[in-house]
Formats: structure tokens, sequence, C-alpha cells
């Protein structure tokens, strides 16, 4: 993966047939489900910004994380959205989610996730980190948000 891309994180919470998503309510990638995280702050590392993301948007701490994917976004025209982000499963945390300013958590079955509301690459991987595969991808988008192409391996 590229090194010199800005870091993000994003966390899943996991329970036996469920996956929590959150509806982001503002910002970037708005209107979508995805799980929670962001961007580092000053001195933080990548597993610490994953804790203080989730306890920020949806109101609980992860307890027990697994490194899942480490995913590349690159956007065409657009080089201040490039990430590398770092996905992790969370099977224990401590606090019940809620609603924040920002998300709005809810529960779906593995089965019925909401692909069609989430961003168009998720499909193409998370189905492969629920089943417990790590994966490391590189997903391009065009000036839209569309996506455009991937390179996806499973571990």
């Amino acid at each position: 993966m590229t090194t010199d891309l800005r870091k993000a994180t994003l966390c899943i919470l996991i329970k036996p047939g469920k996956i929590l998503l959150a509806m982001k309510k503002r910002g970037f990638g708005a209107g979508r489900w995805n799980g929670c995280g962001g961007k580092p702050e000053p001195g933080e590392d990548i597993e610490q910004t994953a804790v203080r993301e989730t306890e920020e948007e949806i109101g609980v701490t992860p307890v027990s994380m697994r490194h899942a994917a480490t995913l590349t976004f690159l956007f065409a025209g657009k080089p201040d959205w490039d990430q590398e982000v770092t996905v992790y499963l969370v099977d224990k945390w401590e606090g019940e989610p809620v609603e924040t300013e920002e998300m709005a958590p809810r529960w779906f079955k593995v089965n019925e996730i909401p692909f069609d509301k989430m961003w168009s690459d998720d499909v193409h991987w998370l189905p492969k980190v629920l089943d417990g595969k790590r994966v490391e991808g590189t997903f391009r988008f065009d000036g839209n948000q569309a996506l455009t192409g991937f390179e996806l391996k499973t571990f």
C-alpha cells in the first residue's frame, strides 16, 4: 500500500449474524451507510483513531478489534480525497450505540446489508471481511464518486 496517502480508519461492530452500520449525516460520505471512522489527530496512531472515532460517532468504546482490511481509495481529480483506510472488525465493546450529530447507527442482518445505499466499493470487500478473510485493496473513483476500477487481494 502507498505510504504517503492520508491515513484514516473504519470500525465495524459485529455480532453473530449481524453488522452495525451508521448513516452518515454530514460531511464526506453523507447519506451513505458506513462504519465509524475518520482521520488521526496529531500524535495518535491508527488504532487509537479507530477507538476515538467510534466513541465520538456512536458512543461505544471498542474493546476487541481485529485488523480486517487495508484499503486504498483514489479519486480522479480530487487528490485531497485519496486515503489509505485501516478497517477493524469489533466484536466486543463497552456501551450501547447511540445516534449523534454525525451518525445514526442501526443493526442489519448480514444477509440484508444495504449495499445500494453504501459506497460502491463495499460490496466487493465487506463480504470477504465478514467471512473472516483479511483484505487488501485499491479502489479508483471518478470525480462523481463512482467506482471505475479496483484490485483486491484476500489472505
